[in-house]
């Protein structure tokens, strides 16, 4: 019965974290078209910034509940095993560099222009980072998260995991707290908007270097056959 009981946990914690992935793919994808023209949308490139650190923290948290439950040999984990070796050894970067995104994002949404100190640099370089790390890491379980999200919606579904209508109101209501974060900490983004229309405005160069990393990282994935 407790064997059982841990399984349904495991199947649980794997579709917490499809489902925040899913809504965190789809604030990226925003948040990468506020970039592409920082001139014009650096008032949504914030909001969207500061949003995304909700259904981000559902995501380190479920994840790292599976990291800990794995490696401290809990049966059910243990069984379920890791991700692929070469997604596994990228993890930590995934997460360093997403850290440091959105962590030097809104630090610089404090420190504004005139003295933004290291985050400026931060920021571009944890970017160029990310961007092929995250373009992997989402490649290597495209197939899998929809196929984990169509178990929960799925009436009827034999053995379903527990916490089914739980898992949409942790991620919905983490993502409405990113919300009414943005919402607070977008004025304070005041001072860059100022020094954008002054005609600071940061050029494309960085985001198509990004894009391109992404696809490179991509295809020599692909090349060396990690998913």
């Amino acid at each position: 019965m407790m064997q059982r009981s841990d399984n349904r946990g495991v199947a649980a914690n794997e579709r917490l974290t499809a489902m925040a992935g899913a809504v965190l793919l789809v604030v990226f994808v925003v948040e990468l078209a506020t970039v592409s023209d920082l001139g014009t949308l650096l008032s949504a490139h914030v909001f969207v910034g500061v949003l995304m650190a909700g259904p981000l923290a559902v995501k380190l948290g479920s994840t790292g509940w599976r990291f800990v439950r794995y490696y401290t040999g809990n049966p059910a984990f243990v069984l379920q095993g890791p991700p692929p070796l070469p997604l596994r050894l990228l993890a930590p970067l995934v997460v360093a560099s997403t850290l440091a995104v959105v962590g030097s994002g809104i630090a610089l949404v404090f420190t504004g222009p005139a003295s933004p100190g290291p985050f400026v640099a931060l920021h571009v370089i944890s970017f160029l980072v990310w961007m092929p790390a995250i373009a992997i890491h989402v490649i290597g379980h495209f197939l899998e998260v929809p196929r984990l999200i169509a178990k929960d919606l799925r009436r009827g579904a034999p053995e379903p995991a527990p916490g089914r209508r739980l898992r949409p109101g942790v991620t919905l209501g983490m993502l409405a707290a990113g919300a009414i974060a943005a919402l607070l900490l977008s004025p304070a983004a005041a001072p860059w908007i100022a020094w954008i229309d002054a005609g600071r405005a940061p050029g494309s160069a960085f985001f198509v270097v990004g894009l391109g990393l992404a696809a490179g990282g991509i295809l020599v994935a692909r090349l060396f056959r990690w998913w």
